[in-house]
């Protein structure tokens, strides 16, 4: 999706992350009052959304496309720490500046709110505040899960668990439902994968060689996925879980 059609289609209501984002239970009243402090920006990949440390003059929801969070140390050293898929938030309420740098994997499109109007919107309006703690609560959950695959998965786990994160978030993002097979394109190379992991390159193409061989997954060309069974790529990533959606 590009800016021209969010652009032309700005109203809240037809919002393609409406239903996940941080105003997803807002009223119509709540949606009036962001719209008049909401902006959109867009990014290209590769492109630096916000610098570890800078001040933050805005928060908001990733509408289209993939960030990266990635932290580096004083040796110049960095690390991929985290992934920012649509509807996920950007920035902290109360916080004036950025803990991590925030880049554009694929090309990304923002919804952004300046910072101190939303603020003071939050306490005016419960279901966003409401809303946003869930978020984060979703999101140390997430965290902790992630600690779990870095820490004690085997390699071909590890690629199978971030394939399913993705191809659940794409389905949810777009409504699409958990029947049927589950088609995206994987927004990192398989470098970027190995960073994130903790594997080497090789070990990331020769993981996702296998799960091809065994038909857990489809691949045109090295981006394209298609997931037949979601649970299936579950299973293969050792989770238990009920394979749910994000919500």
């Amino acid at each position: 999706m590009t800016l021209n059609t969010l652009v032309d289609h700005s109203n809240c209501a037809d919002c393609p992350i409406r239903h996940r984002a941080v105003c997803a239970r807002c009223d119509a009243d709540e949606l009036v009052a962001l719209e008049e402090i909401k902006y959109y920006r867009s990014f290209e990949a590769g492109q630096t959304i916000i610098w570890s440390g800078d001040q933050m003059n805005f928060v908001g929801s990733v509408v289209s496309g993939i960030a990266s969070l990635t932290q580096t140390m004083e040796d110049g050293r960095t690390q991929m720490v985290g992934l920012l898929l649509p509807s996920d938030f950007v920035g902290r309420p109360g916080r004036d500046s950025a803990p991590y740098d925030v880049q554009a994997t694929t090309d990304v499109v923002m919804c952004c709110f300046r910072k101190k109007p939303f603020e003071d919107l939050m306490g005016r309006t419960p279901h966003i505040a409401h809303r946003l703690l869930q978020m984060t609560l979703d999101e140390l959950d997430a965290a902790r899960e992630w600690m779990l695959v870095l820490g004690r998965k085997t390699a071909r786990e590890k690629i199978a668990s971030l394939l399913s994160i993705i191809a659940r978030r794409d389905a949810s993002a777009s409504q699409k439902g958990s029947s049927g097979p589950i088609v995206f394109d994987l927004p990192l190379t398989r470098e970027a994968m190995a960073d994130y992991l903790g594997l080497t390159l090789e070990t990331v193409s020769r993981q996702i060689s296998a799960l091809k061989k065994d038909e857990v997954i489809l691949l045109q060309g090295k981006r394209h996925v298609t997931v037949p069974d979601i649970g299936r790529l579950m299973e293969e990533a050792g989770d238990d879980s009920d394979g749910g959606f994000l919500v």
